[in-house]
């Protein structure tokens, strides 16, 4: 019975990605161009996901990270009277990478 399943899910599996891929057709039997169309076309999403998507994401979790740090950091010296800057300044150093990261970053990678 559990064979029976696990094989109705893979077939299932190869119907669902059968239906869902796309073919990329040649015109001319140019392969590399037909690729490279593609790749054009789905450069331009990816970097609107990335910039619009993924940085923010990064750039919040970053933050606060570093306001947390910041905090712990400033307890600790009420504490023991000597502020750790490494942690801070780490947290920091990031968060300016990653903010300032899709003004150059696709220069970088040549899209």
């Amino acid at each position: 019975m559990k064979m029976k399943k696990m094989a109705l899910l893979l077939c299932a599996a190869f119907l669902a990605a059968s239906v869902f891929c796309v073919p990329a057709y040649a015109a001319s039997g140019d392969v590399a161009g037909a690729i490279e169309g593609t790749w054009t076309t789905a450069s331009a999403q990816i970097k609107t996901v990335v910039n619009n998507v993924v940085f923010p994401a990064i750039d919040l979790i970053l933050a606060v990270f570093f306001f947390a740090k910041l905090g712990t950091a400033y307890f600790d010296y009420r504490k023991h009277g000597q502020f750790e800057w490494a942690a801070p300044a780490i947290l920091f150093a990031c968060l300016v990478f990653t903010l300032t990261a899709p003004l150059y970053i696709w220069q970088i990678l040549g899209m």
